[in-house]
């Protein structure tokens, strides 16, 4: 869904918007910019800004790193700020610069594998989703489905939730990713008893919908926002007692417990993985083989008696994967 004016509220609104406009104009989806832009505006308004100047003072204001925050997120901050200024230097508007990577990117993020038990509590969780008219009129239909499709796809969560109606073939029980991740169509198949949830689900909210409407809409032309689905995903790991660090379990670790699974049983199975993996590789659209190689070191990683039956099959495999 493109931004709209009034979604920014400071001095600034219009140049943030018309560089949010420039971005998706050459190709970019934007939505996560746009969105941190927004959070940018909105300090814009509280700290009363009402020149259309950005001194370092304001910058280093905004750049400095909140107690609750880990460093991955204040650089997301800095660099948004950045690109923005950067901006508003380039249309004749005096803008303080700040330093490109401020601070060092703290230790890599350990994906974290939901257990049997965690996935049973936290869809236990899920299917408790209760509407709301006014805000979410259609989640107790739409969040049971959408979890269950993104834990049994490998899906990213906004190429799931921009999926429209035309892009799912019910029929044949796939549905159709257009313009993923490295701007690439792909084909995912859904799980056979989810097929039927899909239709289900059609049949009771898409009744006068066009095929161009959002199959998992918040409201009629309104797809869920990342922010509606994480504040969710928050809302279910506590009912379902799973324990939140700050720095997970993430909703995009539905995406890893997928492929580990997958590869345990295609290793339990006998079958053989060259064969295996480009198919992996295809279907999470990766775009090198590398990134589905990953899955198959975090695979031996989490379970060693699978590690030894890999390291003998496939070691170079396991070596040459960072």
């Amino acid at each position: 869904m493109t931004e709209s004016k009034s979604e920014y509220k400071s001095i600034l609104k219009n140049e943030i918007q018309d560089l949010v406009d420039n971005k998706r104009s050459v190709g970019y989806k934007y939505e996560t910019g746009a969105l941190s832009l927004r959070r940018l505006d909105d300090y814009f308004v509280k700290i009363g800004l009402d020149t259309k100047e950005l001194t370092k003072d304001i910058c280093d204001s905004w750049c400095s790193k909140r107690s609750y925050e880990t460093v991955k997120n204040q650089n997301s901050r800095i660099s948004c700020l950045r690109v923005l200024c950067l901006y508003l230097n380039e249309i004749g508007i005096r803008s303080y610069i700040p330093t490109n990577g401020l601070q060092k990117h703290g230790p890599k993020y350990d994906s974290h594998i939901y257990s049997k038990d965690e996935l049973i509590r936290f869809f236990n969780a899920v299917d408790q989703s209760q509407s709301v008219p006014s805000e979410c009129p259609f989640r107790h239909l739409v969040m049971p489905l959408f979890f269950r499709i993104l834990y049994t796809s490998g899906l990213r969560v906004s190429e799931l939730r921009l999926v429209k109606i035309k892009d799912f073939n019910l029929e044949a029980g796939f549905l159709k990713v257009v313009s993923g991740k490295n701007n690439k169509d792909r084909l995912v198949p859904v799980y056979p008893s989810l097929v039927e949830k899909c239709i289900e689900l059609k049949r009771e909210i898409h009744s006068f919908s066009s095929d161009d409407e959002y199959f998992f809409m918040k409201f009629p032309g309104e797809p869920m926002s990342l922010g509606n689905v994480y504040k969710n995903f928050r809302r279910y790991l506590e009912k379902a007692n799973i324990s939140h660090t700050g720095k997970g379990p993430r909703v995009h670790d539905f995406r890893h417990t997928y492929c580990v699974n997958l590869l345990k049983k295609w290793i339990d199975e006998g079958k053989d993985l060259l064969v295996y993996l480009p198919y992996m590789k295809t279907m999470l659209g990766h775009e090198s083989f590398n990134e589905t190689a990953y899955y198959l070191k975090l695979t031996a990683e989490l379970f060693p008696t699978i590690r030894i039956k890999l390291e003998k099959a496939y070691p170079d495999i396991i070596e040459e994967v960072e």
